[in-house]
């Protein structure tokens, strides 16, 4: 598995109750949720391949 880097991230508190209710619906970790977020973000505007094989 490859090695993940932590970081800080600020987040209004709104958005961070609504990440929340989000991944949950979704049955993930608020971490896990960004994550899915910003890997479909970046493959949908081209910059990274889709992990789908």
């Amino acid at each position: 598995m490859a090695k993940k880097k932590a970081f800080v991230l600020r987040i209004q508190p709104e958005m961070m109750e609504a990440l929340e209710k989000w991944a949950q619906d979704d049955f993930r970790s608020v971490n896990g949720q960004i994550e899915y977020l910003l890997n479909a973000a970046l493959v949908k505007s081209g910059r990274k391949k889709s992990d789908k094989k």
